[in-house]
């Protein structure tokens, strides 16, 4: 599907949109609810990923096909690794065969879990028999995705002697790995976070409680952007938001003051509002603890004539594409100049956009949301736009709400 776009015939917008939950904090409290079944959850992602991680939990044996969903692919190799009795054969798409899962694999082998290869060293597809795990102590790399760390985290509770792990170096998405933590907590597993040293104990059961997803803050970074892009005046009201939330990409209130866009907790809900004019000329940010709102940050910058130097970008190169490289490719093409290494994005400031130019997805959701604001600046193509599904299915249609045109070609 491809969609051309041109922004609203108002330049000052007021609005109102619901969200739902946010894919990271479903997919850890689906997996959480498979080990203690008495678990419920309210307000779950309705995106791809998290109807492929309920699927992918419900089979016990044969073949799990996560396609796309990295967390899945991430989070379920603990799960079954863990789930005596249970083999699988866990696969996805072509770029997922693609992305690195050695680290945690190596990781899980050293508890005693019993996975192999079925094609490439260290990669999938894997196969998993599910045993029983007693060791109790894992070493890893601390600058690897916190995806790794999360999978080990959420399956500890459930094995017998729980589970220490030490993180090795200097530690990165941090917040991902605490937002694991508080929902850990939140179901009564006691827990500690000191210096490089991860403690979870055992838990036999837990009793009937509820987990209430907050909305997606990733989500919500789009219509960051929007409000940016548009007039002094501008104000969307976006729910369900949390003033003390577990994601790490609630950083956006902050860094989004610095493009003169204020946020306002209510609540259940957060105002955004366009309340000056950037007045920088160079924005600078380290991403290391939210590298999945960098996309957003940068096509913001590119609509506003505003250079940027984005940091901590690492793990960007293993996600649904190298970000990085696309993020080169497709703001080139709209005439940025931009610079990337293997771990930041470098833009300079440029008042010139070139109108109607088609930006690809590399199947990559965040690419294609990253870039819907821009049409408030000038009119663009996005290819393969259906790709938003695996994380935000109604994202068009909420655009259209606030005037965008959007029409399929």
């Amino acid at each position: 599907m491809k969609l051309h776009l041109s922004g609203p015939a108002k330049k000052s917008i007021k609005s109102s949109i619901q969200i739902t939950g946010s894919k990271s904090e479903s997919n850890r409290s689906l997996l959480l609810r498979s080990l203690f079944p008495k678990i419920s959850i309210s307000n779950l992602s309705n995106s791809d990923d998290a109807e492929v991680m309920q699927k992918g939990l419900k089979i016990s044996h044969g073949e799990v096909d996560i396609h796309h969903a990295g967390t899945a692919m991430r989070f379920l190799t603990g799960y079954f690794a863990s789930q005596e009795g249970k083999e699988v054969v866990l696969t996805g798409s072509k770029r997922m065969t693609e992305r690195p899962v050695k680290v945690l694999v190596e990781a899980l082998k050293s508890l005693g879990a019993d996975i192999e290869y079925v094609t490439n060293e260290g990669y999938p597809p894997i196969k998993i028999k599910g045993k029983k795990l007693t060791k109790n102590e894992v070493s890893l790399p601390a600058n690897i995705s916190s995806q790794y760390i999360s999978s080990l985290l959420l399956i500890a509770p459930s094995l017998e002697n729980g589970l220490e792990i030490e993180l090795m170096g200097k530690i990165t998405s941090v917040p991902y790995i605490e937002m694991t933590l508080g929902l850990l907590n939140q179901i009564g597993v006691e827990t500690s976070f000191k210096e490089n040293i991860i403690k979870v104990s055992p838990k036999t059961s837990v009793g009937p409680k509820e987990l209430v997803v907050e909305s997606d803050w990733s989500s919500a970074s789009y219509f960051y952007s929007v409000v940016a892009l548009c007039e002094i005046g501008t104000e969307i009201k976006l729910s369900a938001y949390k003033r003390y939330s577990l994601q790490g990409d609630s950083v956006l209130s902050k860094i989004y003051q610095d493009f003169g866009v204020k946020t306002t907790f209510y609540e259940n809900e957060i105002v955004l509002r366009k309340i000056e004019n950037c007045k920088l000329q160079i924005i600078t940010c380290d991403l290391a603890n939210a590298p999945d709102i960098a996309q957003t940050i940068a096509v913001t910058c590119f609509g506003l004539g505003v250079g940027c130097e984005l940091t901590g970008l690492h793990t960007l190169k293993i996600k649904e594409t190298d970000r990085l490289e696309a993020m080169h490719m497709e703001l080139s093409k709209l005439g940025a100049k931009v610079m990337v290494t293997d771990k930041s994005l470098t833009l300079e400031p440029t008042k010139e956009i070139i109108p109607d130019v088609s930006i690809d997805t590399y199947n990559d959701h965040r690419m294609a949301m990253a870039f819907g604001p821009l049409a408030i600046k000038t009119t663009l193509n996005i290819n393969d736009a259906e790709v938003v599904s695996k994380s935000y299915p109604d994202f068009w249609e909420d655009l259209k709400k606030l005037g965008f045109d959007i029409q399929s070609l």
